[in-house]
């Protein structure tokens, strides 16, 4: 080490240990926005694509990757690490506050997400990686310490920075800002801890310039950061709005997902989507529901089980019958069944069916469900998102079908929607083969919704592969009968078995083959 950067500095505002004990205080606060802006990437990734172990593993990959480039780069930034330090937080809180609306941004406009969620990903992992060289030697220049003294205290304010950024993001940020105004603010009090305490501190090692430079750098950032604070509602809007064909006429965030209700300009197609997947229009939800839930009731159905279904328009196809004696609807999310039951338009296409006495609403896990559940049921409907992702995957496992067996009864029916055969043709064939893993009887049967395009199900038992027909006393039908599901049964050549393998918990095969799915469509 050499002299210049050993010796005690001198022109310090106060003594050496309190100097010291400031700087310590600043790699706390910005170690912990530096785990937030980490969080916020992966959070927007799992917002938008709904595939949190990809997003996390490319942020965390490229983010570790780029601060050892940060780190190597430092050695150029010594020669004025009070100056270089602060110019790397004014960028870092420039960057960072900014990446949730940058990212959001390049996913709306210019379909870009990847490509920009590793730019942001790299550049904030580089800054960070600057930060604790130049810190070093901040903290060397004020009192001369053991190297080995130097990197524990640092390393340590560091580390309990980021188990402070790690807890505040889901329990503070997230309930009381949102993600986009939450990572404006971190920003905004990385800024003014960083860039303030070279401005205030090390004073003496900056000259006019430089000061003014940085004071004015400051105010840039902080004014930035403000009116991205002051127009981010906004901007989420505008964005939002870019993504989907019709206007917006409802938007939330619950607790598990973005839902989102759109509404042509002739009032006659209305459609929810869930993280940015439709999840039915208005023109044609009785296509789907009425081809998912008929097949099903031909046969015991005093106690049905709903896994999914929150919209409600599965549940009025099953309450149509009336020796239904009770319905138990599993959903994750409250905020679904909420809206559903009060929005005009969706209870009108479900005809109030939450209302119904025979209707009890679980808000849980179906898989954690399932596996406390000690009743029996004549029908199990898994109307559930695709399982192209990690979250939603063991809803298509070989263990959730045995937990589904396990509470059919003796007679009792399965029916899954499992997705598109022709646009995703090996996830739909997995889950029969997924379905067989259990010890279930599938059989597949597909028809075609316009706004899904070809959809396809599976209608299983635990005894003999049942044929797919309609009840003698099935209701009156706008779109099925006893032709069409007999067409139903027919796949063409191009889109029959091509050999694939069961989804498990700890192989989730589904996911892989619906990553490959719907490409050049």
């Amino acid at each position: 080490m050499t002299e210049t950067t050993t010796r005690p500095s001198t022109g310090l505002p106060v003594p050496p240990r309190v100097a010291r004990f400031l700087v310590l205080t600043a790699v706390f606060v910005c170690a912990a926005c530096g785990l937030v802006y980490e969080l916020a990437l992966v959070a927007i990734g799992s917002y938008l694509l709904g595939d949190t172990i990809t997003q996390a593993s490319v942020v965390l990959s490229v983010m570790v990757f780029a601060m050892g480039v940060g780190s190597l780069l430092s050695k150029r930034l010594q020669g004025n690490p009070a100056l270089s330090f602060a110019v790397v937080e004014g960028l870092l809180s420039l960057v960072g506050g900014l990446s949730v609306l940058l990212l959001y941004g390049a996913f709306a406009w210019f379909s870009a997400y990847q490509p920009a969620l590793v730019l942001l990903a790299f550049v904030i992992g580089a800054l960070i990686g600057v930060e604790i060289p130049l810190l070093m030697t901040l903290i060397q220049r004020i009192r001369k310490q053991d190297a080995s003294d130097a990197v524990a205290d640092l390393f340590a304010a560091d580390y309990v920075g980021g188990l402070l950024g790690g807890l505040a993001f889901p329990f503070l940020l997230l309930p009381l800002l949102g993600l986009p105004k939450g990572s404006v603010t971190v920003g905004a009090l990385n800024a003014v801890v960083g860039v303030a305490v070279v401005l205030w501190l090390f004073r003496s090692q900056l000259g006019r310039r430089a000061y003014a430079a940085l004071t004015g750098g400051l105010i840039l950032v902080l004014g930035v950061l403000g009116l991205a604070f002051a127009y981010a509602d906004q901007f989420e809007v505008d964005a939002r709005q870019a993504l989907y064909r019709d206007p917006i006429v409802h938007a939330e965030r619950s607790e598990y997902q973005e839902i989102v209700l759109t509404r042509s300009l002739d009032g006659d197609d209305v459609r929810m989507f869930l993280n940015g997947s439709l999840q039915f229009s208005s023109l044609d939800e009785y296509r789907y529901h009425e081809s998912l839930i008929h097949p099903v009731m031909d046969g015991p159905r005093e106690d049905v089980l709903v896994l999914g279904g929150g919209d409600g328009l599965a549940l009025r196809e099953i309450l149509a019958y009336d020796d239904v004696s009770s319905v138990t609807v599993v959903d994750l999310d409250p905020a679904v069944v909420e809206l559903a039951s009060t929005d005009p338009v969706i209870s009108g296409l479900n005809e109030d069916s939450f209302e119904d006495p025979r209707v009890e609403v679980v808000y849980t896990d179906a898989f954690r469900w399932l596996q406390e559940n000690g009743r029996e049921f004549d029908a199990v409907v898994a109307d559930l998102p695709d399982g192209d992702n990690v979250g939603t995957s063991k809803l298509y496992s070989a263990e959730f079908y045995a937990l589904i067996a396990e509470a059919l009864s003796d007679d009792g029916r399965l029916v899954v929607q499992a997705g598109s055969p022709f646009f995703a043709p090996e996830a739909f064939w997995s889950v029969g083969h997924t379905l067989e893993e259990a010890g279930l009887a599938p059989t597949p049967y597909n028809v075609d919704v316009p706004s899904f395009g070809n959809w396809g199900f599976y209608l299983a038992t635990t005894g003999e592969a049942p044929a797919p027909a309609l009840p003698d006393d099935a209701p009156p039908l706008r779109f099925l009968d006893d032709d069409l599901l007999a067409a139903a049964l027919v796949f063409p050549m191009d889109r029959r078995d091509p050999g694939v393998e069961a989804s498990t918990l700890m192989r989730p095969s589904v996911i892989e083959y619906h990553q490959g799915a719907w490409r050049g469509y």
